[in-house]
């Protein structure tokens, strides 16, 4: 008999979910029954933002565990970085029971990448695709300190290697726990707070203006939208602690749209924006849904909105620095993201998008 071919995604979702104020401390409790597995240990990995501050006393680490500051701000997660980071542990002290991210998204997808090179030989710019993990990795936790990027939920580990910037992506790359607590994301400092809050918005808009959107994800897509709204543009909006309840689970939702729908334009841009400049990936989004009225009209007059009402300063002109060869290579890596293109513009895209077209794209920043 011959198998029917199916085109309907069928994803693994997060095992267990914690949600609410000062739930953190259950880490240790939640940590407890899994010390058992392999040698015994946990790798955490900290955001190096909390290094000196409250939070980096309150990490259960152990005795017997690994702790790594890890910094953000120079870069996104690279596959070299992975790969040295699995062999340093490994080599230190063997398979770990599992794997602890806390911070924000990049983080987080440190933390889903490191899980599964540990039990998965070579490097990690082998894997960066769909399904091409051999091995499921160890058990893996995620704790957002920032909320947007919608990775404590999504099945990707997002690397820039030396040839492209893609994700890990499969069933095993979900965390098997999260922990959601929102007073974790109080001390975001406030441009990152928007920064990382529109990432979410983007999900969805991109998420419902293309053609693999359906019930599903628009169920998602619309709540969390609604709860972005009441963040950023409604009567309380701003940094508060009732908001910040509220944008976490805007990201949560906005991960699980685009993970039954797919992301589009701005996302395609911004990945080669990040690969070549090394702009972080929540900032390169908002330079790039600035300018993409004539694709997303409606969301990009309401993100327009929500910068004027928050006075965030998204620079212009950022093209006139950059040379024609720069441009060229940002293009390039835009246009090798056929899921994202097939979903934002359909099954004539590359009758739609050129090289020429994306290059312009990128003269409007």
């Amino acid at each position: 008999m011959v198998a029917t071919q199916t085109t309907h995604k069928n994803f693994k979702g997060v095992e267990k979910t914690v949600f609410g104020r000062g739930s953190f401390s259950q880490l240790d409790e939640i940590l407890a029954p899994q010390r058992v597995e392999n040698e015994g240990y946990f790798v955490f990995l900290v955001d190096n933002y909390f290094k000196g501050k409250p939070l980096e006393g309150q990490v259960p680490s152990h005795a017997e565990d690994l702790t790594f500051y890890i910094s953000v701000e120079e870069h996104e997660p690279t596959t070299d970085q992975i790969d040295q980071l699995r062999d340093e542990i490994l080599a230190k002290k063997g398979l770990p029971s599992g794997v602890v991210g806390i911070g924000g998204g990049s983080i987080m997808d440190i933390a889903k990448a490191l899980s599964l090179m540990l039990t998965n030989e070579g490097s990690s710019t082998l894997y960066q695709g769909l399904n091409l993990i051999k091995k499921p990795g160890v058990y893996h936790v995620g704790v957002p300190t920032i909320s947007g990027t919608g990775a404590e939920v999504s099945m990707t580990a997002v690397l820039t290697g030396p040839v492209k910037k893609l994700g890990l992506k499969c069933e095993w790359t979900v965390f098997n726990q999260i922990v959601l607590d929102p007073e974790l994301i109080a001390s975001v400092p406030r441009n990152w707070w928007f920064y990382t809050g529109m990432d979410t918005y983007i999900h969805c808009i991109e998420s419902e203006n293309g053609r693999l959107n359906n019930a599903y994800s628009h169920a998602y897509a619309e709540q969390s939208m609604k709860l972005c709204r009441e963040v950023y543009l409604g009567e309380n909006s701003g940094q508060t602690p009732e908001n910040d309840d509220k944008l976490m689970v805007a990201s949560m939702m906005g991960g699980l749209s685009l993970t039954y729908s797919e992301v589009g334009v701005c996302h395609a841009l911004s990945y080669g924006l990040s690969k070549i400049l090394g702009t972080r990936h929540c900032y390169a989004n908002c330079l790039i849904m600035n300018h993409l009225a004539d694709y997303y009209p409606q969301g990009v007059a309401e993100f327009k909105e929500m910068v004027a009402y928050h006075q965030i300063d998204l620079p212009q002109g950022l093209s006139n620095d950059w040379s024609d060869d720069t441009i060229t290579q940002m293009a390039h890596v835009s246009y090798n993201l056929p899921h994202m293109w097939l979903h934002a513009i359909g099954d004539n895209w590359q009758e739609v998008i050129t090289i020429d077209l994306l290059k312009d794209l990128f003269r409007r920043l």
